[in-house]
């Protein structure tokens, strides 16, 4: 028998058209071309490319970005990506991701550096993105894949493997990674990144690394590989057996008490969990990522869970029997490092599309959508409702915390500012839609506390990661995403000097973000934290040396508002409440990007939450400071929760123990 086969691949490829496009030109045409559908409306998933180029990708990946801008002015369409220029290749992937945050996962952008320093200073955001479970695509270009002229610059060798180089340090910090050493390989490294990406549970970091020989190298790509793509995203059921035994749970609580986290932003589920609390009268405390999942007057919200919650929240987290989690993954500050749960009696049901996160705490593992979940459990529930006593005693915790918020935002205006007035000042002046950015330093765990959220997108902080420097290049990122939303970036001396440069891609691209610079001379957060574990603020003040050799001199002079100046935006110096109240009305009456810089007490502190957070210290210790901090750290641990409860032995028909 003679084959056919030869005839039949000879008319597949009469058939297919093709065209020849580098690797880089055909990453970015591909890339413009994807799009995601999410309860029947169609989105373009990628707004565009940041990009900083070096000699790794400026020929690739840059040649093509300008060819597809060029094009697409001498055609008067759109480039598939649009580009920008930024100033920090960590940056570039803060602002890729809170662009993502804001647009609930089903935007963001990719982003691209040459090969080596470039390429790993990238790693900080893949670590930030895939922690948040948030959608970024990385091209860090790559070493030579002929290795013609090894070792070439900035190439890693290792004498044991010669295919390892620096973007290898990318795959434990990402979702996706794939090499592309050849042409062939890149349509599927890139559905395989397009898969992960517009997945709600494996999304993060997708790092495709194209090495700088193989984005310039031509190849005869198929029309079909350009193809417009929607990618589903869809949001999976529960299974109603499960609903069933979560709702008995629910049923048999006398005070239950729901912990809503991020999953319940991006799903979509605030209008649902709001029907499904005013139906029970379940109180909900938010975590970080969760917060805004009620506005902070809702009837049933409690505020801020856990480390730096509310007392409201955390009273009733100490006394539940139930605690119902939908879409939080139980970060040790939600649980107070497992404190916040103390009721011997404790139950769980944890609702969360991620089966990893379900199973956190134990009890019904809910594997769904949150707002499908909550809909289903108040279908399930009925006319379930908690008691009269219990609603009452909700709302008496909640208006207790919010006039402990009132008397900290109250503010005199002939005595200097402190934090917590500064976040009051901006919560009262800032409007119910406008969005408050931060990330690290002290004010995160303040603005948890404090800050009265109107909008479910009006709170925007970044505390999986926690990153220094997210802030303004996070807030570019957010107002891109929302540019009708004015945002405010709150952000400490400190992560204001790790990364203040975005500032210039701010003005570049003419996206007006109004900047909180406080100016405390040194770490605050770290430094209250140092204090409380009898470490004496050691090393986290911005002092001169004194004459013993010490970091406790004179304060430095650094004036961080002629910095901010020297990058081209407008900067208002504020030292009163006054002064503040006519610096924000400045501020969100113009078209340009304002820094606000006040200078506030470091060791004024935002009311306490009465929980804790688990940082172990020194079991010895000659300084009478740590041993006080021990003994108030062991009292802690003895009411710390272990991972997995012990459980009863079972028992024979009899009722002994069996072995």
């Amino acid at each position: 028998m003679v084959s056919t086969a030869p005839k039949r691949a000879e008319k597949i490829a009469d058939t297919e058209a093709t065209v020849r496009l580098t690797v880089a030109q055909a990453t970015i045409r591909f890339l413009g071309n994807q799009y995601v559908e999410h309860d029947g409306t169609r989105t373009k998933f990628f707004a565009g490319a940041f990009g900083i180029f070096g000699h790794g990708n400026v020929a690739g990946l840059g040649q093509a970005l300008l060819q597809d801008e060029l094009t697409a002015i001498e055609t008067s369409s759109e480039p598939h990506l649009r580009y920008v220029l930024g100033r920090n290749e960590q940056a570039m992937v803060h602002s890729a991701v809170a662009y993502a945050r804001q647009k609930d996962r089903l935007q963001t952008w990719a982003v691209t550096a040459s090969v080596g320093p470039g390429a790993t200073n990238m790693l900080t955001g893949a670590a930030l993105a895939t922690i948040n479970r948030l959608p970024v695509l990385l091209l860090p270009a790559d070493t030579f894949a002929t290795r013609v002229s090894s070792p070439v610059l900035q190439e890693l060798e290792l004498p044991s493997s010669g295919d390892v180089t620096v973007n290898d340090a990318f795959k434990p910090l990402s979702r996706y990674f794939d090499r592309v050493w050849r042409p062939e390989q890149l349509p599927a490294a890139l559905l395989g990144a397009m898969r992960v990406l517009t997945d709600p549970v494996e999304t993060g970091a997708a790092t495709v690394a194209i090495p700088q020989d193989v984005q310039a190298e031509a190849h005869d790509w198929p029309e079909s590989l350009f193809a417009e793509r929607t990618w589903h995203v869809g949001r999976p059921l529960p299974e109603r057996s499960v609903i069933a035994r979560a709702a008995e749970v629910i049923r048999a609580a006398k005070k239950p008490l729901i912990v809503a986290g991020g999953g319940v932003i991006y799903s979509d589920a605030t209008d649902a969990l709001a029907a499904f609390c005013e139906q029970t009268g379940i109180p909900v405390g938010q975590s970080q990522a969760g917060k805004g999942a009620l506005p902070y007057d809702h009837p049933q919200s409690v505020g801020a869970i856990g480390s730096t919650g509310t007392t409201a929240a955390n009273a009733l987290a100490t006394e539940a029997d139930v605690v119902i989690g939908i879409g939080t993954r139980y970060s040790d500050f939600t649980s107070a490092s497992r404190t916040a749960f103390n009721n011997p009696d404790v139950k769980f049901v944890n609702v969360n599309v991620a089966s990893i996160d379900s199973v956190k705490q134990g009890g019904v593992s809910v594997v769904s959508d949150a707002r499908e979940a909550v809909e289903a459990l108040g279908a399930a529930l009925g006319d379930f409702s908690v008691s009269d006593e219990y609603r009452s005693r909700t709302a008496d915790l909640a208006k207790e915390w919010d006039d402990t918020v009132s008397a900290v935002y109250a503010v005199d205006d002939g005595t200097a500012l402190n934090q917590n007035q500064v976040i009051g000042l901006v919560n009262t002046l800032s409007d119910a839609r406008d969005v408050v950015v931060c990330a690290a330093g002290s004010m995160p765990g303040d603005l948890h506390k404090l800050w009265r959220t109107r909008d479910r997108k009006g709170y925007h902080v970044e505390y999986g990661y926690s990153c220094m420097g997210y802030e303004i290049a996070g807030g570019i990122g957010a107002k891109m995403a929302e540019p009708d939303r004015d945002v405010f970036v709150m952000v400490g001396d400190g992560s204001y000097l790790m990364m203040a440069t975005e500032l210039v891609t701010a003005v570049q691209e003419n996206v007006k973000v109004i900047v909180v610079l406080v100016q405390n001379h040194g770490f605050a957060s770290i430094g209250g934290l140092s204090e409380s574990l009898g470490s004496q603020r050691f090393g986290t003040s911005y002092r001169y040396r004194s004459q013993d050799g010490r970091l406790d001199g004179e304060k430095l002079p650094v004036d961080l508002a002629a910095n901010a100046a020297s990058l081209g935006v407008d900067v208002i110096r504020v030292a009163t409440a006054a002064e503040f109240t006519d610096a924000v009305k400045v501020a969100k009456a113009t078209d340009r990007t304002t820094v606000i810089h006040v200078e506030t007490d470091p060791l004024i502190f935002a009311p306490d939450s009465e929980s804790w957070w688990d940082v172990p210290v020194s079991e010895t210790s000659t300084l009478e400071s740590t041993q006080a901090a021990y003994q108030r750290y062991a009292d802690w641990k003895k009411i710390q929760r272990p991972f997995l409860k012990p459980s009863a032995r079972p028992s024979d028909s009899e009722g002994h123990p069996t072995p």
